[in-house]
């Protein structure tokens, strides 16, 4: 089949409302789609990195706390304040920078999803264009380009040009479960661990529980960005050793001169 015709076959199908989640249900493909690999790890990273907000964040409450009282009741009180905020706070944020994220996403499907509507013949030039600039030579990059405009025009066009999985959107709702979550698991730790210590040593054993825990998700952050390890460990670390020590002065501070 001719280009042109492969455009006149993209639009006939577009109007009669033809997308990617068709081919998806296509009996030819039975396979289940499932979240891409690098979307998986995208949201394993966020996860880790909203466990280690959680540890660093009510580390330094309750280190703060401690260092003003004795009381294991208020440091108690205050801990679980914290948690709570805390990942409620994590979870909006997420909630609404995804769902922004997501709006732009499907504003700009909808979009390319118009271009391909109107110019079929304009859109699949474009699509040749990008496949002979990574390397194709140009009859070969319009071959291909037609067949997966056949096969698939939104999605095809939606990968190349606006590097978008029309069928793997970002979920605002999956953001931010994950992230209350996370951030909840994280801040367990610190709590406990001051909370059931005996007081005479709960804090430098909140401190211990606390940079080993660091070292785990400085680790794992490493491990899942490929990025230098003992660079990532050290940083996060000694962040949450500074977190801590300046929020535990502040509270002998304050608490000496209550």
């Amino acid at each position: 089949m001719a280009p042109a015709a492969y455009c006149a076959h993209v639009s006939n199908d577009l109007d009669a409302g033809t997308s990617a989640a068709a081919a998806a249900d296509d009996p030819r493909h039975p396979e289940p789609h499932d979240e891409s690999l690098a979307s998986r790890l995208n949201w394993l990273r966020a996860g880790v990195l909203g466990a280690n907000d959680g540890i660093i964040s009510t580390a330094g409450l309750v280190v703060g706390v401690a260092g003003a009282t004795s009381n294991s009741k208020s440091i108690l009180i205050a801990g679980l304040a914290g948690l709570v905020a805390g990942a409620l706070s994590m979870a909006a944020g997420e909630y609404v920078s995804v769902g922004t994220q997501r709006d732009t996403q499907t504003a700009m499907l909808a979009l390319e999803r118009e271009e391909l509507r109107d110019d079929p013949e304009s859109e699949l030039a474009e699509l040749a264009d990008i496949y002979e600039a990574k390397g194709l030579d140009h009859e070969l990059a319009l071959e291909v380009a037609t067949a997966l405009t056949h096969h698939d025009a939104l999605g095809a066009h939606a990968e190349a040009e606006l590097h978008i999985d029309p069928d793997d959107l970002s979920n605002q709702w999956s953001a931010a479960f994950a992230s209350l979550i996370s951030f909840s698991v994280g801040a367990l730790l610190p709590l406990l661990t001051i909370v059931l210590t005996p007081s005479s040593i709960r804090v430098p054993a909140t401190f211990v529980a606390v940079l080993i825990a660091l070292v785990v998700t400085g680790w794992i952050s490493a491990r899942l960005g490929q990025a230098p390890m003992r660079r990532a460990i050290l940083r996060n670390v000694g962040g949450g050793a500074i977190a801590m020590g300046v929020t535990y002065l502040i509270g002998t501070l304050f608490g000496s001169a209550v």
